[in-house]
């Protein structure tokens, strides 16, 4: 589990096809790796990654099919910058909000303009996507926790504050940038409970519980 507060950027340093699937090498950079293991989770550009290999200041991780072909990942490729976070430990600040490190899927970058010493973002998403991201909810690109500003049919908006553009790759973005996109998890959870009730799975009592009151609201619409 991460949170989305990006702790620093990592180069890589190769990716190397295997059999469909990769494996990638990456420079960490900052990031303090003193208490990271084999079999720790690393989140890079918010893909949920094991470590196979690592020393003080690079790890190398398998990157499965199925994450190729749902992620950016297989564009990297050596001297590319990558979001790196460590997954998140149970004492440790919650800064951004929950995520899994399980991308959904790409984004593309439609515009890229100036508000004030910010940055706004409109990025589009495939229509099995969009309907997951609400405005003021919360959306993670690239690993990085964000706010969404408005919302418009497949497109959404996020603000990137000058510190947030210092510490992660969004400064390198590009109209056409292909992104990795996770959307808020509590959507996908109440999506499937939504549709267990539908079909007549789950458990069940004589009072209405709140889910049911909320889809007996989607099914008046």
């Amino acid at each position: 589990m991460f949170t989305g507060i990006i702790a620093a950027i990592g180069t890589v340093s190769r990716l190397q096809e295997n059999g469909g699937d990769a494996r990638i090498s990456i420079n960490t950079g900052t990031l303090d790796l003193s208490d990271t293991v084999l079999g720790d989770s690393i989140a890079v550009n918010g893909v949920c990654l094991t470590a196979v290999s690592l020393d003080k200041q690079n790890f190398e991780a398998d990157i499965s099919a199925e994450s190729l072909s749902r992620t950016s990942l297989g564009q990297l490729s050596a001297g590319s910058q990558v979001n790196l976070e460590l997954a998140m430990r149970a004492d440790s600040r919650f800064g951004g909000h929950i995520v899994s490190g399980h991308v959904d899927g790409l984004g593309k970058i439609t515009n890229i303009s100036s508000a004030g010493e910010s940055i706004l973002l409109r990025v589009q998403l495939a229509d099995d996507l969009a309907c997951y991201v609400a405005e003021k909810g919360s959306v993670t690109i690239d690993g990085v926790s964000l706010t969404v500003n408005a919302v418009q049919l497949n497109d959404f908006e996020v603000n990137i504050v000058p510190h947030t553009q210092q510490e992660t790759i969004i400064k390198q973005y590009k109209q056409g940038s292909h992104v990795n996109v996770e959307v808020d998890i509590i959507a996908r959870y109440l999506e499937r409970m939504l549709q267990c009730r539908k079909f007549g799975a789950g458990p069940s009592n004589n009072d209405e519980s709140l889910l049911e009151k909320i889809h007996d609201m989607y099914e008046g619409e």
